[in-house]
């Protein structure tokens, strides 16, 4: 089995090259990485407002909770992981393209390496990051979204303190295939393949440079649909991380999302 996780981890670079992120009309928010585990749970309430009369632009704010395993037991909710708060700003400036902005600060748990795997502390992290997305459109029930993403990362200890790692920064190549399954409540399936790579200014042992390389890959399969009769968008995936490196577990972190939207409409202003 541990020979043929490493044969997939090999190909999953190669799905990068087609490299996506969400639908502009139905946006799940992608679990953040939660480190070594088995598995993990992602939860998520946020507002989704219309900023223009054409639909064209618009503002998704949410805040997220992380809970986790160790990587010796299989409970999702074991340890409390991460919360997170971002707010992001998207527009669709020309019929397949899109552009967004966002600003994140997160709130992660950090658990020790060997068992009975304590609680180290809490590491802080202010996130910017920018984002560009191609979407191809083929008859009227699939879509094929391209995205680049490229994050600044700058982390801090629970009390403000230099952390290990000073900055990062990071760029994401995603790839996303989307298919109508009704246009009843908007319900779609979204099969996405991601690959993260980083480099980072340490602050500890020594204050250095890492160098540029590839740090994991996600593979994301979500149901996504309108909540009839209501302003609710409801989003329930499956996450698989494949941590560099990280060999206790076969076949990667197994992820169980929840995402639960409320959209506004666009309200002129007087």
């Amino acid at each position: 089995m541990r020979i043929l996780k490493n044969k997939f981890k090999k190909i999953i670079p190669l799905l990068f090259l087609m490299a996506c992120q969400i639908t502009f009309s139905q946006a799940q928010v992608s679990p953040p990485g939660l480190g070594k585990a088995k598995t993990a749970s992602w939860s998520v309430l946020g507002l989704k407002r219309q900023l223009d009369s054409t639909g064209t632009k618009e503002a998704l704010t949410y805040i997220g909770l992380g809970t986790k395993s160790t990587p010796d037991d299989s409970n999702p909710f074991h340890k409390q992981a991460i919360w997170v708060l971002n707010h992001e700003v998207t527009h669709k400036f020309a019929k397949n393209q899109q552009y967004s902005y966002a600003l994140s600060y997160r709130r992660q748990d950090v658990y020790d390496a060997d068992v009975p795997y304590h609680h180290e502390g809490v590491e802080q992290e202010f996130r910017l990051y920018g984002r560009y997305a191609y979407t191809f459109k083929f008859a009227d029930r699939w879509k094929w979204k391209n995205t680049v993403r490229q994050e600044f990362r700058k982390f801090f200890t629970d009390d403000f303190q230099k952390a290990e790692e000073n900055f990062q920064f990071r760029t994401r190549l995603k790839s996303q295939l989307n298919l109508k399954l009704s246009d009843k409540n908007n319900q779609e399936l979204a099969l996405s393949a991601e690959g993260l790579f980083a480099i980072s200014k340490l602050n500890k042992p020594t204050a250095s440079w890492s160098k540029f390389a590839y740090k994991e890959a996600r593979l994301g399969l979500y149901y996504m649909t309108d909540i009839p009769n209501s302003p609710l968008h409801l989003d329930v995936g499956y996450m698989n991380d494949l941590i560099k490196g990280y060999d206790q577990v076969d076949f990667g972190v197994h992820y169980m999302a929840v995402d639960l939207i409320w959209n506004l409409p666009y309200k002129q202003k007087h």
